[in-house]
């Protein structure tokens, strides 16, 4: 869904008003018809044109600049709090949240504590799949490449066709399991044919025994014959339903998982090798970052992570003012001796995708300093015209913007030399909404087409 429908959806729920900013902008009004309509009556369309502009030249104070207590007191033209008025809220900084939205999850609060300032390693690294989360798919014998049934994107389920290859030795298989099913079906049969015979004393005991013995030697044939068209890539269920008429040496390999196409490397017409994956199928929402550490940090990172989660964040080329949050889980065994390095591995959510395997990645490792500061998540700090801010909540479903002032950042936190007290509650998800509903006589046409 395009983002600014999505930021109006979440701003109506916040507060219903918030909606009006979704549509398209008037054309503005003439003079005259402006005049007419401050004089209708019409109180709220007053205040919101002209209330604003006569703030602006009178060089009002920012919500920003005023005490909580001087903006809870404020009243509006509705004859209401301002802070509890739908309409005029914003003015004051002031949010309005539902109960829905914290038992939802889209709106989570933390408090603000004393945290160690962590020092950073800065190391290089690469974007990999997380292995336990995708599997390859590749070709057991070397083919051509007839089709392929997905596309690169695609969701899709375990079983589900992928690509099909035509093959002399999957043709040559399937003539022995074709000629092993029949001889199977002959002997048993027989077999089936002799035992009522001996039932009736017709026929003798060693007839009898060699039918079974025939029989099971065509169970083996055909039973080895399955093993070598499953190895070749074969699922049971297409090896049961083959037929004269269907087996033409081409063999259909199917997805081993639910999940998404994340790379396919199957062109038809081009040769499918057995050493070439044809697709990676899987779950990218989390990634690793194989990262490299020289000998003179190994030390100072393994007592880090023997403390406890060694927090980490990265960053890539594409995205360069983003940083992704992450921790260390591995850090190998063994020295790489063309490098000298060893190898770090990072795991890091990726839920909007935008880290992609084969990327290369800066990644700083976060360990254990001795200094505290105030701290809280960095996504709970956000700007609006170069000044920093907070959503704090003031009481029951209401949150108020106070200003911040930030110093050092580590590990998704941020340090608060000013603004906000020990145990205060403020917004970390959800905060760039609640920004968005305050700012929203900014918006003008923003949420518009």
């Amino acid at each position: 869904m395009n983002s600014r429908i999505l930021t109006c959806i979440l701003l109506a729920a916040i507060a219903p008003v918030a909606a009006t900013s979704c549509k398209k902008a008037s054309p503005a009004p003439a003079p005259e018809a402006a005049q007419a309509k401050a004089g209708s009556g019409d109180g709220h369309e007053a205040h919101s044109d002209e209330g604003h502009a006569e703030n602006a030249e009178a060089g009002e104070p920012s919500d920003l600049d005023r005490p909580v207590e001087e903006l809870v007191s404020l009243t509006c033209e509705h004859k209401k709090k301002t802070f509890e008025c739908d309409e005029c809220r914003y003015e004051t900084g002031f949010v309005r949240a539902p109960s829905s939205l914290t038992e939802g999850g889209l709106i989570t609060t933390v408090k603000t504590e004393r945290k160690k300032v962590a020092v950073p390693v800065t190391l290089t690294g690469e974007v990999r799949f997380d292995e336990r989360r995708v599997s390859h798919v590749s070709s057991q014998v070397e083919g051509i490449v007839r089709a392929t049934h997905v596309t690169l994107g695609d969701r899709v389920r375990k079983g589900q066709p992928l690509v099909e290859i035509e093959s002399v030795a999957v043709g040559e298989a399937q003539a022995a399991w074709l000629e092993a099913q029949s001889l199977l079906a002959l002997a048993r049969r027989n077999f089936e044919r002799l035992t009522e015979l001996r039932k009736e004393n017709i026929s003798s005991e060693k007839e009898s025994l060699q039918a079974r013995q025939e029989l099971e030697t065509a169970e083996i044939r055909a039973a080895n014959a399955l093993g070598t068209l499953t190895r070749l890539g074969a699922s049971g269920a297409d090896a049961r339903a083959l037929t004269s008429a269907t087996a033409g040496g081409r063999i259909v390999l199917r997805s081993p998982m639910d999940g998404l196409v994340l790379t396919l490397h199957a062109v038809p017409g081009e040769t499918a090798k057995t050493d070439q994956s044809l697709a990676t199928v899987g779950d990218n929402s989390t990634v690793w970052v194989w990262a490299d550490l020289y000998e003179r940090d190994i030390l100072s990172v393994t007592r880090g992570q023997s403390a406890g989660r060694l927090e980490a964040s990265v960053s890539v080329k594409a995205y360069p003012d983003e940083e992704f949050a992450g921790a260390v889980d591995l850090v190998t065994q063994a020295m790489e001796e063309s490098s000298r390095t060893v190898k770090v591995r990072v795991e890091v959510r990726n839920r909007a995708g935008h880290l992609l395997s084969g990327m290369f990645a800066n990644v700083k490792l976060y360990l254990p300093g001795t200094d505290e500061a105030l701290a809280i998540p960095r996504d709970a700090v956000l700007e609006d015209e170069g000044r920093s801010f907070v959503f704090v909540h003031h009481k029951g479903d209401y949150y108020v913007r106070r200003p911040v002032t930030v110093g050092r950042t580590w590990a998704g936190w941020a340090e608060v030399k000013k603004g906000l007290q020990p145990g205060q509650a403020v917004v970390a998800e959800g905060a760039f909404l609640m920004k968005s509903d305050v700012l929203r006589s900014k918006m003008g046409a923003g949420c518009a087409d």
